[in-house]
């Protein structure tokens, strides 16, 4: 059916100024190397005291504002995915609302932790297609380093801050899979796998914010099968398969994620875009941050499928595919 899909006109992208190398943790009975075997993780950053994750979005939506040529007042609908907010309310979103200089439309947060980005967008395709706004700012932007545990070993040397936009506006489309845009979303969630990746606090069980403890080993097991049958029904509803595929653009968790799933789904490596190298697990800033890396780079060409996807406490997963 004709109509409209939201198109994504621009990209913007940001990383605090303190760069934190392996090294940095060695303290803790490991190395580089055992790092990198292990993550794909050559460093990450951690944004400066006082930097809130609010400054990040901010500095990554102007970013995609200016690569859009968009003004803040074309935008009549911001969503945040988030899990380290500045406040326990309002929602970071309305911050960076504020710190834009927009006064309409609607903002609010979406908390799905790593799984947070594609949920944004699907929640951001939605709306626009339902006419509730026609221009979108979606953002994805942590600051994980606040609530790392710099004695766990197992999880410390994963996580990074950073923030990742895009600047998503509706356009006519014939209601087919040759129409540029979001094609196809995929959301899921299933509660009786928390324990595996949570914080072990909040605002109601200990009124604190807790650090990040997880089970490594059930995460990837649960992240491999699901990302691959996702992305597989994802692309079935797009009428599509995965030899269709031009890039995926993964959440990068974990080097050994990103390449177990890419093999799954007979995805070549030359078209998997990995940047976890640079910035670890920025949780939901790090599609848009790959993205940004993909476009700046000219690898994204207009008319290629792009597929991302993403898994994250709760476990909440998805994918969305889209044509650039």
């Amino acid at each position: 059916m004709a109509g409209v899909r939201p198109v994504i006109r621009g990209v913007g992208r940001y990383l605090p100024e303190r760069i934190v190398p392996n090294s940095a943790f060695e303290h803790l009975d490991t190395s580089d190397e055992w790092i990198r075997t292990r993550t794909g993780i050559l460093e990450r950053r951690f944004a400066a005291d006082g930097q809130l994750t609010s400054e990040l979005a901010v500095n990554a939506a102007r970013d995609a504002l200016d690569d859009a040529g968009v003004e803040p007042g074309d935008i009549d609908l911001i969503l945040l995915a988030t899990s380290t907010p500045d406040r326990t309310f309002p929602s970071t979103a309305v911050t960076v609302q504020r710190e834009l200089g927009i006064t309409q439309g609607f903002a609010f947060d979406v908390q799905a932790v790593c799984a947070g980005f594609v949920y944004a967008l699907a929640n951001a395709n939605a709306l626009l297609r339902a006419g509730d706004a026609r221009r979108a700012l979606v953002i994805g932007a942590e600051t994980f380093s606040r609530i790392l545990d710099m004695r766990d070993r197992s999880t410390c040397i994963l996580f990074g801050d950073g923030a990742g936009a895009v600047i998503l506006e509706n356009r006519p489309a014939d209601g087919t899979n040759r129409d540029r845009g979001i094609l196809a979303t995929d959301t899921r969630s299933d509660g009786r796998y928390q324990h595996l990746l949570y914080v072990d606090g909040g605002v109601s069980s200990t009124q604190t914010a807790g650090f990040i403890r997880m089970d490594g080993k059930e995460v990837f097991r649960h992240a491999v099968n699901k990302l691959e049958t996702s992305t597989r029904d994802c692309l079935t509803k797009a009428g599509l398969s995965t030899k269709d595929v031009d890039f995926l653009v993964p959440h990068q968790a974990n080097l050994r994620i990103i390449n177990k799933t890419a093999e799954k789904l007979g995805i070549p490596s030359d078209r998997v875009v990995a940047t976890v190298r640079h910035h670890g697990n920025t949780s939901a800033a790090s599609i848009p941050l790959a993205l940004h890396a993909a476009v700046s780079a000219g690898s994204i060409l207009p008319g290629n499928i792009l597929v991302t996807n993403a898994i994250g406490g709760g476990l909440a997963w998805g994918s969305v595919v889209i044509r650039w």
